[in-house]
């Protein structure tokens, strides 16, 4: 089975926390790390922007991937959000197991 992490980015530790928890609670993710304190520049509507934000990384199955990302689309407060499937390689076969378990 393919399994991949769901990169996110969203506008704060709480929004992260509360998209993770969804995600985990409707087995659209069996794990999700969450790293505050990013800083992104990035363009937005003609404008160079600065921003602080918090990274969501969500470990799935890869056939969850287009779910996941609706979801995350319907919960967060941005109106692009950023969700990008990112494949996983090799792994410890009993942490993959354990996650493909959790998505089942």
């Amino acid at each position: 089975m393919d399994l991949v992490f769901a990169y996110v980015t969203a506008s704060s530790p709480d929004e992260a926390r509360r998209i993770g928890r969804a995600l985990v609670e409707e087995r659209l993710a069996a794990c999700v790390n969450i790293l505050p304190g990013m800083i992104s520049i990035y363009r937005w509507q003609g404008a160079v922007e600065t921003a602080e934000e918090t990274v969501l990384i969500a470990k799935t199955r890869a056939d969850l991937f287009e779910a996941l990302s609706a979801r995350v689309k319907e919960l967060h407060s941005y109106d692009v959000p950023c969700v990008v499937e990112l494949r996983l390689g090799r792994g410890n076969p009993d942490y993959l197991g354990w996650l493909e378990a959790e998505t089942a």
